[in-house]
């Protein structure tokens, strides 16, 4: 088959923990020819879907992860599955690379569904299972904040479609920073703000299930280093072997019919204790630290996915 991948700079990936780049090396392996571009060079033109890139080789070398053919224009609706992985910010630019390449179906296979990816942000989507989840509330006013933090005492103060742990903040119950933050936020941010509850069992891990056209594949555990409320490795968190839960479980067969049904192939939903706390549909992780751990080849189960849907 022929795929392409819509990412960040190929240069610049880790190939020792980089899900894209791993998907891709896993593609490879199975024969199917690879080209990548970035979301800047995704296009209409004139009733077509277009994109400025490159075909690749890819290769486990640190300093030279991909090999780049001449940079050439193609139509991707001669392409069999087009992978969405370019990281969030999850803007008006990602929303609108959603709507482009919705114009492929049925033709072309874009993974995760983009339909679904625009319309179940990571942080929105556990809305549907209040069940699962601990005490929310999404707001831009101040006032329904702070009645929140009221009520809950310690909580969680986090940008409603940020990523990698940026911008989390732990307010305790003699935090005094809620009006500062609030000011902060909405000063650079039109976007609401996101609290929940704290759940002290953070300091145990934030478990990452990933899940594969609905099912549980495996997990890994992201500690937090010393001092740090964030789990993500982005921000130095450290991936432990774990094993799933009954509660992890039962979590995903909730929601994996869901998960299925929208065509998002791909997931990494994040646990805390007994919580369900995100469903990352945009460009979940984790793919290379699970294999390392559990020996699974966890790429190779997404691409069986894939390859019968397209069967």
């Amino acid at each position: 088959m022929k795929i392409a991948f819509q990412m960040d700079p190929i240069g610049s990936v880790n190939i020792n923990a980089d899900s894209t780049f791993r998907l891709a090396e896993e593609a490879q392996a199975r024969g199917h020819e690879l080209f990548y571009y970035g979301p800047d060079d995704l296009a209409f033109e004139e009733g077509r879907i277009t994109a400025r890139g490159h075909w690749m080789t890819v290769q486990r070398d640190a300093e030279h992860p991909a090999v780049l053919g001449p940079r050439e224009v193609i139509d991707l609706a001669e392409i069999d599955v087009v992978w969405l992985r370019q990281d969030p910010p999850f803007d008006m630019h990602y929303i609108t690379t959603t709507h482009l390449l919705d114009r492929l179906a049925p033709g072309t296979l874009v993974v995760n569904d983009p339909f679904w990816v625009r319309n179940s942000p990571e942080k929105l989507l556990v809305l549907n299972f209040p069940e699962l989840t601990p005490p929310t509330t999404i707001a831009r006013d101040l006032e329904t904040i702070r009645a929140f933090k009221a009520k809950h005492g310690d909580v969680i103060l986090k940008p409603l479609y940020g990523n990698g742990g940026a911008g989390v903040f732990r307010l305790d119950q003699n935090d005094r920073n809620l009006s500062s933050l609030h000011e902060l936020f909405t000063g650079f941010s039109r976007e609401p703000l996101i609290v929940q509850k704290y759940l002290p069992a953070v300091s145990k891990g934030d478990k990452r299930v990933i899940l594969v056209d609905g099912e549980p594949v495996g997990a890994i555990n992201r500690v937090p280093a010393a001092g740090e409320v964030r789990s993500n490795m982005h921000v130095g968190g450290r991936p432990e072997k774990v094993e799933l839960t009954e509660r992890d479980r039962e979590i995903c067969a909730t929601i994996g019919p869901v998960l299925k049904e929208k065509g998002q192939v791909f997931v990494g939903i994040d646990v805390i204790g007994d919580w369900l706390t995100e469903i990352n549909v945009t460009s979940p992780t984790g793919i290379q630290e699970l294999e390392r751990f559990d020996g699974v080849n966890v790429a190779e189960k997404i691409w069986q996915a894939i390859e019968a849907k397209l069967a």
